[in-house]
């Protein structure tokens, strides 16, 4: 079961449309008796590095906590948790990004949502490493997800690629 929480704490039942493993996003429907304000959606291939950005989420259960950073690279590549390269144009920025941020947005400072906080690396004496897919990639996974269910032109060819050892 799947319930969505608005800011104005109004709760609905969710439906999921489709996810897509690749780049960790899903698609979830609410059914509501009015219309919802909209996000301004930005154009994240317009991103300059060194532009202010804000990243909202809610970490650790506190509500629209907002960081502000700036873009420190575009066209990042990222492996995840597998160590293969799955996406390969995330957003780096050094906005304050903490366990909740994820799936939270990033904004320019028009207020248009130009990125889906996606992760953060975390080590000892790293600071300030965090990234995000750019809202033109999520619109494309989101308009597939609508249309096909699933993600067009990712094979899932059911091989894993392992090292050969002499054992």
């Amino acid at each position: 079961e799947l319930d969505v929480t608005l800011n104005d704490n109004r709760s609905f039942k969710g439906r999921l449309i489709g996810s897509d493993e690749n780049t960790d996003l899903a698609l979830i429907k609410i059914e509501v008796d009015e219309k919802l304000p909209a996000l301004p959606v930005g154009n994240s291939d317009d991103l300059k590095v060194g532009e202010w950005v804000l990243a909202v989420g809610n970490p650790f259960n506190l509500t629209s906590t907002v960081t502000a950073g700036i873009v420190s690279a575009k066209g990042r590549s990222m492996p995840n948790y597998t160590g293969e390269f799955k996406i390969e144009s995330f957003i780096q920025t050094d906005a304050a990004i903490n366990s909740g941020n994820s799936g939270g947005g990033l904004f320019n400072l028009d207020g248009k949502l130009i990125g889906i906080v996606n992760a953060k690396y975390a080590a000892e004496g790293v600071e300030g490493l965090a990234f995000a897919i750019p809202i033109d990639s999520a619109y494309t996974v989101e308009l597939d997800l609508i249309e096909y269910g699933y993600v067009r032109g990712v094979v899932d060819h059911g091989l894993e690629m392992l090292d050969v050892t002499e054992s």
